[in-house]
């Protein structure tokens, strides 16, 4: 994995008449948090360095990247000289990906390519700009030498490269201009917030373009993960609708968020496995319970690849949630003698089940499988299969097909309840959570056009999901800490599992009371009205 370093900045258009006042003077003022310091503290100015920075960035000749606001290059000079690949994570916040720069100038690393694949789809990553920085860096200082924030005064060069018929690329015309970039290291974004004050009051405006490359490209460089181009404004969906337009506007959301969350699961961002598999799962529900209105010849196999997909996404999050789960409870439960050895003991084991999983799910989105799903999804929403019953209706078509999974759903529940306590009625249970789930997400992919019935019986659906959910959670939890308990080396570690394992017994049997109030509520008749 690439080392990740996430920027915090703000960037300012600037002419070259303008005089950047002293650090300390910038930060007068500002909040004595935002300095990181108590208000009596004094704050120092450092020494200015200069810099030259040479970089050339890379993408697809259509500029894919650029379009979705990411920015790859390979820089020399400066103190962080190498590969960066640069990702939007929020206000005035990029995540960089740095590699080391290496032999190869022209050669995009595979690790980055890798990064990049669900943009790029495999087409060549080739120079498209060269960008020559001459810096002079400031640097905002507390009295044990701790840097709180740099800013940077640059004046920038730049033109773009474009392939030429011979070896070697045509630069475009040289474009020049000024900017100074406020980044914080050690400080709070109250400084960030103090500083921009001043800036602002000094006359500076904020850059027209995120990055240098969109201000040379003329895009404003903030893209939005996994968005496709849109063809003019959505229309509002109504019953009248044809159920086949319902359904195509989710699965064209959920397809936009596979798509979202491919590079967080790359960079291993909080969340985005479970987001990636929560979109994997809507997809195959909906082809599922709306299988009469797409082809069975498109939606069979494509069910089969998103529940493969799924069944990798699902490893790597359960063994998540696991390793959060048992921290959690050595946190709440262990006592201080045992929380030292024990826990880390713990964390390690569960630490390591979790890497091991997510370095296989790595390898998937690697893999030609993965690409192919991929297109074939997109083949899926660009021109969708639908039959002829998808032209009816949405009013008519889509309330029934609702009411099909809440039938599953009852079917389940009511054959749990039959059986003794055992297996089998475990895995009725747990079939039953899956089909609560089917439910809900059948109902939240209607509520666009339904509103607030759709909305409630989804609502209610999902607390029956939970509710199964965390008896199912506690069920596989003991079975983890059984085997944990067996095969750790540390008796201390046993104990602690055991304790534990007896904790999730109690939570079990609470689960049983919150899914019976749940299920009750469920199938209240007002909630089912607009299904009929």
């Amino acid at each position: 994995m690439p080392a990740v370093h996430l920027e915090v900045e703000k960037k300012y258009a600037a002419d070259d008449a303008f005089e950047l006042p002293s650090l300390t003077e910038l930060v007068r003022g500002a909040s004595a948090e935002g300095a990181g310091a108590d208000g009596l503290i004094p704050l120092a100015e450092g020494d200015s360095v200069q810099q030259r920075l040479t970089a050339t960035y890379f993408d697809t000749d259509d500029l894919r990247l650029a379009a979705a606001g990411l920015t790859l290059r390979r820089r020399t000079g400066g103190d962080d000289a190498g590969w960066h690949l640069k990702v939007p994570a929020g206000r005035d916040a990029r995540s960089e990906v740095r590699l080391p720069a290496g032999r190869a100038a022209r050669t995009v690393p595979s690790s980055l390519r890798n990064l990049v694949w669900i943009h790029s789809r495999g087409a060549a990553l080739v120079p498209v700009a060269e960008i020559v920085t001459q810096r002079t860096v400031r640097r905002l200082v507390d009295p044990t030498g701790q840097v709180l924030a740099e800013i940077a005064d640059d004046r920038v060069t730049a033109r773009r490269l474009l392939p030429s018929e011979g070896s070697g690329d045509a630069a475009g015309a040289p474009t020049s201009w000024r900017e100074i970039e406020v980044e914080l290291v050690g400080g709070h974004a109250e400084l960030l917030d103090g500083v921009d004050a001043r800036l602002r009051a000094e006359g500076l405006r904020a850059a027209g373009a995120a990055s240098k490359l969109a201000q040379l490209l003329g895009t404003d460089g903030v893209g939005t993960e996994g968005a496709r181009p849109r063809t003019g404004k959505a229309a509002k969906l109504t019953a009248k609708t044809s159920a086949g337009e319902v359904l195509l506007a989710h699965l064209r959301e959920q397809v936009a968020q596979v798509r979202a969350q491919d590079l967080p699961v790359r960079l291993d961002a909080p969340d985005a496995v479970h987001k990636m598999r929560v979109a994997t799962r809507r997809l195959r529900s909906a082809l599922t319970t709306f299988k009469p209105l797409v082809a069975a010849d498109v939606a069979k196999p494509l069910r089969a690849e998103l529940k493969w997909l799924a069944g990798e996404l699902g490893a790597a999050r359960d063994a998540e949630v696991m390793r959060d789960r048992v921290a959690a409870a050595v946190r709440s439960e262990a006592d201080g003698v045992e929380r030292g050895p024990a826990a880390a003991i713990a964390g390690q084991e569960l630490g390591e089940a979790y890497r091991s999983a997510h370095d296989r799910v790595l390898a998937e989105l690697d893999g030609d499988r993965y690409h192919r799903l991929i297109a074939t999804l997109e083949e899926l929403v660009d021109s969708p299969p639908l039959t002829e019953r998808a032209s009816a209706p949405a009013g008519t078509v889509l309330p029934r097909l609702v009411a099909r999974s809440f039938a599953v759903v009852r079917s389940l529940v009511e054959d749990a309840a039959a059986r003794p306590d055992g297996d089998e009625r475990e895995e009725l249970l747990h079939d039953a959570r899956k089909a609560a789930k089917a439910s809900r997400y059948a109902a939240e992919s209607v509520d666009r056009v339904f509103g607030q019935d759709a909305t409630a019986f989804a609502e209610a659906m999902e607390a029956v999901q939970e509710t199964l959910g965390e008896h199912q959670d506690s069920v596989l939890t003991r079975q983890r800490l059984h085997d944990l308990a067996l095969h750790t080396p540390s008796t201390r570690a046993a104990f602690l599992y055991g304790r534990l394992h007896a904790l999730e017994e109690a939570r079990a049997a609470q689960s049983q009371q919150h899914f019976d109030d749940a299920w009750k509520a469920a199938r209240r008749k007002a909630l089912h009205r607009w299904l009929r």
